[in-house]
């Protein structure tokens, strides 16, 4: 039985999961929107982690979640750095070059 804990980091692995999805079909606006049911999870999980501590037997677990969002987390960043490069352009009153 997974603790509640571990509950926490699956659905921010899933959320991740739904965010590299967005990213790769260029749905910026979904990203942002998971990005932020995200940060919620985060902050229930820290709250949760302070008031009880994952069992040490469920550490293992954690650990492979972790790394599953760490390498959706850098295809995200890797499929962003257009995007938020025409987002500096458009911020910064440029008009974006055609090649």
């Amino acid at each position: 039985m997974n603790s509640v804990l571990l509950n926490y980091y699956e659905a921010i692995e899933k959320a991740s999961q739904d965010m590299l999805e967005a990213a790769r079909v260029g749905n910026w606006d979904h990203v942002v929107k998971l990005e932020g049911a995200c940060a919620v999870l985060i902050a229930q999980l820290k709250n949760t982690a302070a008031e009880k501590p994952l069992p040490r037997d469920e550490a293992q677990l954690k650990s492979r979640i972790m790394q599953r969002i760490l390498i959706n987390d850098a295809e995200i960043r890797q499929l962003a750095e257009p995007w938020l490069e025409d987002l500096d352009e458009i911020l910064a009153g440029r008009p974006k070059t055609l090649h």
